[in-house]
């Protein structure tokens, strides 16, 4: 499955709003933690059929900040979100973002 990147406000807005369970991933283009945890976010998305979608938090800040505003949740990149009809499920940041953590998390 490919994962969307969300450049505009309006496209979190759309993407949130699918239903169903979907991850976001909050990713630093600059941070090494955050490239190490988009590796994991990518291999996981490979094997799965869950919606993923990704923000860069520099290049497209309003967004990110969008996102810590409409959850109510710190920003903090990397930083991922399992969404499941536009309600936070999970989310945790820098190196807890695994390919396993992911999986446990979809699961649930």
């Amino acid at each position: 499955m490919s994962i969307q990147q969300i450049h505009t406000k309006e496209e979190l807005q759309q993407y949130i709003g699918q239903p169903g369970k979907k991850l976001l991933f909050k990713h630093s283009t600059t941070c090494p933690i955050s490239a190490k945890a988009n590796e994991e976010f990518q291999a996981y998305t490979q094997h799965s059929d869950t919606p993923a979608a990704v923000v860069h938090v520099i290049e497209d800040r309003p967004v990110s900040n969008q996102i810590a505003e409409d959850f109510g949740i710190k920003h903090e990149s990397p930083q991922i979100f399992l969404l499941e009809d536009s309600e936070v499920r999970w989310n945790t940041s820098h190196w807890k973002i695994t390919q396993k953590a992911i999986k446990e998390a979809v699961e649930q």
